[in-house]
């Protein structure tokens, strides 16, 4: 067997096994959305069978109207605005501060820095307490809006973002800021005008990020809820 013969063997063989631990890993996934038109007394008792013997969409059904008076409507309503603003303050303040860290010069950047670097570290289990302590009485409601929006306009959440922005600015020439600053652009015009445009793609990858990390979110609503344990949050949409 010469060698293109054996390259091209190895070739399918490696295709082939990585086709098989694929469909190993889509199957539950697959078997999801079919089950999901079987009826619901005859998922757990059919779970060999991936093909429905009586297909309906009454889940669909009863899952759009939700619960307690309240259809899946107003949820995923409510979960799309919250991460399109969150998302929106979240790139806006990042990128904000990702330029002031790139290039200006102030006193007590390093120490910010540095503190910014260490909130990168600190998983949002440990932050659920001091956030929700932090927060006005008069956010803490049945319907907390305001904590889940307010604090991403001003950098309250994530550093990540502007780590990622920031590695992102320093990329791009110092000369364009100098060239506009003799044209006459403050600091805030050589943002809007020059950098902003040259980083779209960090913008875009870090509302991408922002977005699934808001909508999958389900810790912030609660610490953020009323002090009464026996206040039943109510849609606010």
């Amino acid at each position: 067997m010469n060698t293109k013969t054996k390259r091209k063997v190895g070739s399918i063989v490696y295709n082939v096994v990585v086709c098989f631990f694929g469909l190993i890993m889509l199957y539950p996934l697959v078997w999801m959305v079919m089950s999901s038109f079987k009826e619901t007394s005859t998922i757990f008792t059919t779970v060999g069978s991936l093909i429905p013997e009586k297909a309906t969409l009454e889940n669909y059904v009863n899952g759009w109207k939700g619960f307690g008076k309240v259809s899946f409507g107003t949820f995923f309503s409510n979960s799309m605005f919250i991460s399109v603003i969150a998302t929106v303050g979240t790139v806006i303040s990042s990128s904000l501060v990702a330029y002031g860290f790139a290039r200006c010069k102030f006193q007590g950047r390093g120490l910010l820095f540095a503190a910014m670097l260490v909130s990168m570290m600190l998983p949002a289990q440990v932050l659920m307490i001091p956030r929700y302590l932090w927060y006005p009485k008069s956010w803490a409601g049945s319907a907390p809006i305001q904590p889940l929006i307010v604090p991403y306009f001003f950098f309250a959440i994530q550093g990540t973002f502007v780590y990622l922005i920031l590695n992102f600015i320093g990329g791009i020439p110092k000369d364009l800021d100098e060239a506009a600053r003799i044209d006459g652009c403050s600091y805030f015009g050589i943002y809007l005008r020059i950098i902003l445009p040259l980083i779209v793609p960090a913008l875009i990858t870090a509302g991408i990020f922002s977005f699934m990390w808001r909508w999958d979110d389900f810790l912030s609503a609660p610490c953020c809820m009323s002090r009464n344990p026996s206040a039943i949050p109510r849609p606010w949409h």
